[in-house]
This record gives structure tokens, C-alpha cells and sequence, in this order.
């Protein structure tokens, strides 16, 4: 099984809410673009949240709206051994470096974790400082969440982090 690698954080000075996934997936990594998977719910949750459509935006106007309207991606994992996309397939993980990205972001006001996986890693995150929000997975693979259940904890988290402003 060879070492995958994540994707870089889409992160900047402006960034109040980092949101923090578990490691991309197969399609994420083949595009090289973060919530890649066709059935991902994120794209979905933000053009609702926001009023945003994606319509035709390319890759990096999607990532500059997300940067300038003060949200930031990136994953717990920076590299691991997997097979497929499940989080339970992830073996050898090594994490990112949380606090490097806190410096990169000098108005960031809390971390939230898209997911249970990620969100094994709170104790590392919360060490920062900041208010740490357990969110409900994106992923296809949570089914057993409805959309609109979804967009009621995402709304929550970006109401309370000043993202629907």
C-alpha cells in the first residue's frame, strides 16, 4: 500500500473558521480538489448556506469566495496508507500541524470537525484555545443524516463563528 498525501489548506489571514475533514477521498485526490466526490454534501451545504451559486465557478473562484467570506479547509490527516475512500480503511496516519495553520490565520475563532473521524482528533485541536464544533459528516457515506438535518448543525456553527453575516 503506497503513502497518499493530502491536499495543501485553504486558509488565510481572513479565515474565523477552519473546518477540518478527516483525509480527501479517492476522486478528491484524482481532481486534487477538496469535497471532490460528486455525492458530497459540503458544495451543497455552502450554496445553501450562503445563497451561493456554484453555477460555472472554476476550482480556485470557489476557493476565494470560501477565503474571503472567512472559512478555511484542510484535513486532520496529512498523509496515510488507504484503500478506497473509507475513513476506516485509514491506517499510519500522520496528522497536520494545527498550530502553524492558527498562525496563518490571525482571526481564527474556532475548528470545526466535518465528521467522526476528524473529530477523534478534537484533544489536538482544542489545544489551541479556540471553540472546537463536532459537525455531521459530509460524505456519501453518511447517510443516516438527512440534508436538511445537516444544514441545521452547519447553520448553527457558522451563525455562532459570524460566517452568515
Amino acid at each position: 500500500m503506497s503513502r497518499l498525501h493530502g491536499l495543501p489548506p485553504v486558509i488565510g489571514p481572513q479565515t474565523r473558521l477552519l473546518v477540518l475533514g478527516s483525509f480527501p477521498s479517492v476522486a478528491s485526490l484524482r481532481s486534487q480538489r477538496y469535497y471532490g466526490h460528486p455525492q458530497n454534501q459540503f458544495w451543497r451545504l455552502l450554496e445553501t448556506l450562503w445563497n451561493q451559486p456554484w453555477g460555472d465557478i472554476g476550482d480556485e473562484d470557489r476557493l476565494e469566495v470560501l477565503r474571503t467570506r472567512g472559512l478555511g479547509i484542510w484535513d486532520v490527516y496529512a498523509s496515510c496508507e488507504r484503500e478506497g475512500s473509507l475513513d476506516s480503511a485509514i491506517r499510519h496516519a500522520t496528522l497536520n500541524d494545527f498550530a502553524w495553520a492558527q498562525t496563518q490565520c490571525p482571526q481564527l475563532k474556532a475548528i470545526a470537525h466535518n465528521g467522526g473521524e476528524s473529530f477523534r482528533h478534537a484533544r489536538h485541536t482544542q489545544a489551541l484555545g479556540l471553540p472546537v464544533y463536532r459537525l455531521p459528516s459530509t460524505s456519501p457515506a453518511n447517510a443516516s443524516w438527512s440534508f436538511e438535518r445537516k444544514l441545521a448543525a452547519w447553520r448553527a456553527v457558522f451563525a455562532a463563528t459570524g460566517l452568515l453575516e
